[in-house]
């Protein structure tokens, strides 16, 4: 079984770090795909088939930054880590890369021109969630996303070849965010348990004492004062409609793509979409429950990617 990056520090860690060959650091970044993230073999099926090594690299860099921040348990010790991986990115970029990730993504970078921008802006999204758990107004909600999600959308389209246009990274861009935006909505009650994170910003709140009402709700799993209840379903829906024109404007980017790219975009499209839509369905409650997708539904947008990505038609909000 694959073990997980953290629990993989020692050996492949900043004190000690094995060394691989380029095949064998590729089948390393496989491996943590195919295990730490159920629907990579699925996108893997919409992938040409070239790229497939280039995309399990990318995402084994981002899987260990990500569990670097969130893992741990401790902040100073992420930070500690994060710096790490910094160094072993600028590393990379110098023509020796030493951790399995980077002897894997070199090749990729190479290959593709990728710039060290968008992984180093991952990082910094790593660092702040270990300094920021709260977030005062939408704008910096959104420069927030800008650092956590938009570099990925860039990677997959420069990866896949496509146009380095500022037309495109804008609209991959509103993507992007609204995808993030949508995985905070999700995940409201989740981010309060598990990482004391609310990103609901404080503008968008009307009283003093929501906050505290929050978190005590949130971690008892159920909503003694319906007053309350009410109040995040407000709020939630709020951001919900705030997010709805950024999958709009995204829509835009799918007709832009070349054929074998359409499909994989449509598909994180369709799926952001769809759990925005679960939220509204249950009523904006995810203050106590975490709408997702089920597998049938995740392989059913699989095969209408195929077909309906080919027609390079209008995407937008959709039914509600």
């Amino acid at each position: 079984m694959t073990l997980n990056p953290v629990q993989q520090l020692d050996i492949y860690g900043p004190d000690r770090c094995n060394t691989l060959t380029v095949e064998q650091a590729r089948l390393f970044c496989r491996r943590l795909a195919g295990h730490r993230y159920e629907n990579f073999c699925v996108l893997s099926s919409l992938m040409p088939k070239g790229l497939r090594d280039d995309f399990a690299s990318a995402y084994a860099f981002c899987r260990w930054a990500d569990d670097l921040g969130d893992e741990l348990g401790d902040r100073n010790r992420s930070l500690g880590l994060l710096a790490w991986w910094r160094r072993e990115l600028n590393q990379c970029f110098a023509g020796n890369p030493r951790h399995p990730v980077f002897i894997a993504l070199a090749p990729t970078i190479k290959r593709h021109e990728l710039p060290i921008e968008p992984f180093d802006n991952l990082i910094r999204a790593f660092e702040q969630d270990q300094t920021v758990r709260r977030y005062e107004t939408w704008r910096q909600l959104l420069d927030y996303c800008r650092l956590s999600a938009d570099p990925v959308g860039r990677l997959v389209l420069m990866i896949a070849g496509e146009p380095r246009t500022e037309q495109q990274f804008e609209l991959s861009d509103a993507v992007c965010t609204a995808l993030q935006l949508t995985n905070h909505w999700q995940d409201v009650r989740r981010d309060i348990v598990d990482r004391d994170r609310i990103y609901l910003p404080q503008e968008l709140i009307k009283t003093s004492d929501f906050e505290p009402r929050l978190l005590a709700t949130a971690r008892r799993g159920f909503a003694p004062d319906h007053h309350f209840l009410d109040e995040s379903r407000e709020l939630i829906r709020d951001c919900v409609e705030r997010t709805w024109p950024l999958f709009e404007k995204g829509a835009e980017l799918i007709p832009m793509l070349r054929p074998q790219t359409r499909p994989l975009v449509w598909l994180f499209l369709a799926g952001g979409r769809r759990v925005l839509r679960l939220i509204e369905l249950w009523g904006y409650e995810t203050v106590l429950h975490r709408p997702k997708l089920s597998k049938a539904a995740n392989l059913s947008f699989v095969i209408r990617a195929r077909l309906a990505a080919g027609l390079a038609g209008h995407f937008g909000r959709g039914p509600r």
